[in-house]
């Protein structure tokens, strides 16, 4: 499918991101009501410390790729298929990102895109088959991500309200990192 994509970012200190963007308890009310809760290694609820994470972090990379369809008649019902190249973009950059800094990648919210719907092993009580690849979103650490865009973007998410993809659609992705190991490229 044809699109064009552009990148935005912005970097700032991650004390600030946390205290200006994160509701733990507003956003993990909309995680237990999703299907994916519990059932998928990239959506809570988590075992360990998700504040202890973030604060071991000085700074956040915050990215949005704005996907703008080339054609405007797409089905919402495709919306997968037609973000999974972005999406796996992203993720080569992002996680090369985490190899090189050390720091922690946040995908894109949504189903994972390694193992087919109603596979993870989560389920059976097994480990992540692709734990090298799958991570959780920022949404998923309790983070508004409609703030995030039109606070630090100047633009708003688009949602669709008939049955076709939006004017766009937005991807965020997220990346915490101590600045002593990192090099924006």
């Amino acid at each position: 499918m044809e699109y064009q994509a552009i990148d935005y970012s912005v970097t700032l200190p991650a004390e600030e991101y946390i205290s200006r963007f994160r509701d733990t308890d507003k956003f993990m009310k909309c995680c237990r009501e999703c299907g994916n809760f519990g059932c998928s290694w990239a959506c809570p609820p988590f075992s360990h410390d998700l504040e202890a994470e973030l604060r071991q972090y000085d700074s956040v990379l915050i990215l949005v790729t704005k996907l703008i369809p080339v054609r405007k008649d797409i089905p919402l019902s495709g919306v997968h298929d037609f973000m999974r190249p972005e999406r796996l973009r992203l993720d080569r950059k992002m996680l090369e990102m985490e190899r090189t800094a050390g720091g922690r990648y946040f995908a894109f919210s949504g189903e994972c895109m390694y193992c087919p719907q109603g596979t993870c092993t989560r389920m059976k009580g097994q480990p992540c088959r692709h734990p090298e690849l799958v991570r959780p979103s920022l949404e998923a650490y309790g983070f508004d991500i409609g703030r995030t865009v039109s606070e630090l973007f100047d633009f708003d998410i688009k949602w669709s309200g008939d049955g076709f993809l939006p004017e766009y659609l937005t991807i965020v992705s997220g990346f915490f990192y101590n600045r002593e190991n990192f090099t924006a490229k």
